[in-house]
């Protein structure tokens, strides 16, 4: 029995009390032979269909067409011999009436075990309420689904995040916009691999499981496979496999996947995240600056965003093209330093705070645009040209072997694509990865020299482009959502005591 005395404890009961006048109602529907958990409903058209339909219904006619649709209850009032249903599906809301005396009193029984929450399938003429409400007049009731639990309230439910992302089922149902940015995201995966298609692009799927994590310099997830009795690795990057691709002649490809990085967590990092890698053989970063224009204007347009817009607070002007500015012509700008002086950088990263103490210049060079210049870019921007220290994937310029032709485009201060003209020169790979691994400790990327990708190197890969997009943030400028946990359906997180 509830305490009356302890807020918890009324709430525990009530909760039961709900719970129980549910299942009733589930026993009511198996005493009368309702299946409560439904059967195959064929034909139920779209309620943003129906409505179309309906705005082409006059407002006092009263032989509106047919229709059939099935969905969610999210509102349920009754006036007596009258109930009224608003009903959801994954395109809209439609109002519902029911009247016992429209349905007959074997179907009115079925109504009297109804709770929000529950799902059902309806036949009815479509018209107009007498408030003027676009309605379904219901003639046939169908029961789908049994709702056991009671809904979250509309003011005090889902409000805390995390618990809408942990419970992501109810946050689609009841979170206001939450399916319409999924949908969007769907939407926004289309247009990408459209685009993509369109320029001959193949689509391809490299291992998840890897022997040796390559591409990047991250923390790799670590598995062990027992058959083989080897130690594996979750991927932390798409690359290496597509340009075995390119060697074997497989010429444009791409894939859409997930890649593993066991790093922290922020509205900008999740340890699961989805990634664009796309290559082009005889291209260059400047065929993937023009490439990931193109695929960011038509994610644009299916998303619905218009060219110019607010994120996070920050301006966004999405009118082609994209502007490009070099790397040390940022930093100048925004520092004042010198950057082809080590010791110009070194005073303006002590000044911004950065540690300089033992490290290469290139790396202080890197913190300190970091700090300093990316949180400046509106963008989007390309930002070109970077030190080639820190590139061991990309090509150097010609006649610069200082500079490697990369690109990052920033947004409001993140980072949304990377690209390289990638490096084919299988000696000089081979020599970039030692001293790579050498700075690195092996836990933070690969634990060993990818022989495998030097050998295919030296059949010969053609000069390429290549390009990385994160996706998840993609759907976040486009979506205007401002964490990336809002982007993805099932973001991670500590388990709760």
């Amino acid at each position: 029995m509830a305490n009356p005395n302890d807020p918890e404890s009324v709430t525990r009961g009530t909760a039961v009390q709900l719970e129980k006048a549910r299942r009733d109602k589930l026993d009511r529907l198996v005493a009368m032979g309702v299946d409560p958990w439904g059967r195959r409903f064929d034909g139920a058209a779209p309620i943003a269909d129906i409505r179309s339909v309906g705005e082409r219904v006059a407002k006092e006619a009263d032989d509106g067409p047919a229709v059939r649709i099935a969905g969610r209850i999210m509102l349920l009032r009754s006036a007596g011999s009258l109930v009224f249903v608003d009903l959801h599906d994954r395109t809209g809301r439609i109002q519902l009436m029911l009247g016992k005396k429209q349905v007959g009193p074997e179907i009115w029984k079925v109504v009297e075990c109804l709770d929000l929450g529950d799902i059902i399938g309806v036949d009815g003429r479509l018209g107009w309420s007498k408030t003027g409400e676009m309605t379904v007049f219901v003639s046939q009731l169908e029961f789908l689904t049994k709702s056991l639990e009671t809904p979250p309230d509309k003011y005090h439910g889902l409000v805390d995040p995390e618990l809408r992302q942990r419970m992501r089922y109810l946050d689609l149902i009841h979170g206001e916009g939450v399916r319409d940015r999924f949908v969007s995201r769907c939407r926004i995966v289309e247009a990408v691999r459209r685009v993509l298609a369109a320029r001959g692009y193949l689509e391809v799927e490299g291992p998840t499981l890897q022997e040796t994590a390559g591409g990047a310099a991250a923390r790799p997830f670590t598995t062990h496979h027992n058959a083989l009795d080897i130690p594996l690795v979750l991927r932390i990057a798409l690359e290496l496999h597509l340009k075995r691709l390119l060697v074997g002649g497989m010429e444009r490809v791409f894939e859409l996947g997930r890649v593993y990085r066991n790093e922290g967590v922020s509205t900008r990092h999740n340890p699961e995240f989805t990634m664009l890698e796309a290559y082009e053989a005889y291209g260059d970063y400047g065929t993937m600056m023009d490439l990931t224009e193109a695929i960011i204007l038509e994610a644009a347009k299916v998303a619905g965003t218009p060219t110019r817009f607010e994120w996070m607070g920050r301006p966004v002007d999405l009118t082609p093209p994209f502007r490009r500015a070099r790397y040390d012509d940022l930093l100048r700008e925004v520092t004042g330093c010198d950057p082809a002086d080590p010791a110009s950088v070194a005073a303006a990263a002590a000044a911004a705070g950065v540690e300089t103490a033992g490290r290469h210049p290139d790396v202080v060079k890197s913190d300190l645009f970091e700090a300093t210049v990316e949180k400046t870019l509106d963008g989007p921007v390309f930002v070109i040209d970077y030190p080639a220290s820190i590139c061991p994937l990309t090509k150097r310029k010609a006649g610069r072997p200082e500079v490697a032709e990369r690109f990052e485009l920033y947004v409001a201060g993140m980072e949304l694509a990377n690209a390289y003209t990638e490096l084919n020169d299988p000696d000089l790979q081979e020599e970039l990865f030692r001293t790579q691994l050498a700075g690195l400790a092996a836990e933070e990327s690969m634990a060993r020299m990818d022989t495998d990708f030097i050998k295919a190197l030296r059949h010969g890969m053609p000069p390429a482009g290549g390009l990385g997009i994160g996706i998840d943030r993609l759907v976040m400028l486009l979506t205007e959502a401002s964490s990336i946990r809002d982007v993805i359906l099932f973001p991670i997180h500590r388990p709760r005591a």
